[in-house]
């Protein structure tokens, strides 16, 4: 009688732990389905919490997004125009809430550089400061870099900031450190965010919209004049996700009565960012 046996399985003995660690030192990695699907796991046996396994999966998504994808409109982006007077540019800059802001000279194009909020004491403190010579040096990068990129550029210059740039290298909008985050870990509020509408529904100018998933369906029917309905949702995110028949992945298109949605942040339990046009 033969002595002769199969090799044993690479896995025999191997914990469930053990095959998590591995994939991530890329011994069974095959593509981020795989990876998902071992997370997935690691969150039915409880190894991973429901907050872990969004942050992990928001981090996988990284590298799928753009800056085109995240960035706020060129329509939307607060910027100071030095070319105007200090009396009306200063207290724009002080409403806006935010801790910087590009500073210009008559054209969003023309950029001049970055002014910190911080530095506003010195223009209060002495009128006669210039505040051209208070600037930081703006960050420029393409609508297409990918988000892992643009976080580890932020980490290594210690940006806060970018403009984004079209093709032809006109401003096509503006991303923050803040926003990458909020892709990996969700929305993140401060105090200057606020709670209204107004900003649920945003154009980019290039009959494309991003439209917050809390938008309600009436607010969103009134926007765009249209006759979205469901009876078990009133939010814009929930009519999508019924329609879909599951959470939906961020990257995921589906259409409703005349429109395309995108689903552009989301994660294991929501989506939370939509793009949306008119299909034609």
């Amino acid at each position: 009688m033969s002595n002769t046996s199969e090799p044993p399985s690479p896995n025999k003995g191997r914990t469930f732990l053990d095959r998590l660690a591995s994939v991530f030192h890329e011994e069974e990695l095959q593509d981020r389905e795989s990876v998902l699907a071992m997370l997935t796991e690691a969150r039915r046996r409880n190894v991973l919490d429901d907050e872990t396994f969004s942050m992990m999966e928001g981090a996988l998504a990284v590298s799928e997004t753009r800056a085109g994808d995240l960035m706020v409109p060129r329509s939307q982006v607060n910027a100071v125009d030095l070319s105007e007077p200090r009396e009306v540019w200063l207290p724009k800059l002080i409403e806006s809430g935010h801790s910087r802001l590009p500073a210009v000279e008559d054209d969003i194009d023309n950029v001049l550089g970055i002014l910190h909020a911080k530095d506003l004491l010195k223009i209060l403190m002495d009128p006669t400061t210039n505040p051209k010579t208070l600037l930081r040096p703006a960050r420029f990068i393409p609508e297409t870099q990918p988000i892992n990129v643009l976080l580890r550029d932020f980490k290594e210059t210690r940006s806060h900031l970018a403009l984004v740039i079209d093709e032809f290298g006109s401003i096509s909008g503006l991303i923050t450190i803040e926003d990458v985050l909020e892709q990996i870990v969700g929305e993140i509020s401060d105090e200057f965010d606020h709670d209204d509408n107004l900003s649920n529904i945003v154009t980019d100018g290039e009959g494309r919209w991003r439209v917050k998933a809390i938008t309600p369906i009436e607010q969103f029917n009134e926007y765009f004049d249209s006759d979205l309905r469901d009876d078990y949702c009133e939010t814009i995110g929930g009519l999508i996700t019924d329609r879909f028949e599951h959470v939906p992945h961020t990257g995921e298109i589906i259409e409703e009565k005349g429109f395309r949605f995108r689903i552009l942040l989301g994660d294991d339990r929501q989506a939370r960012l939509l793009s949306v046009e008119r299909a034609e």
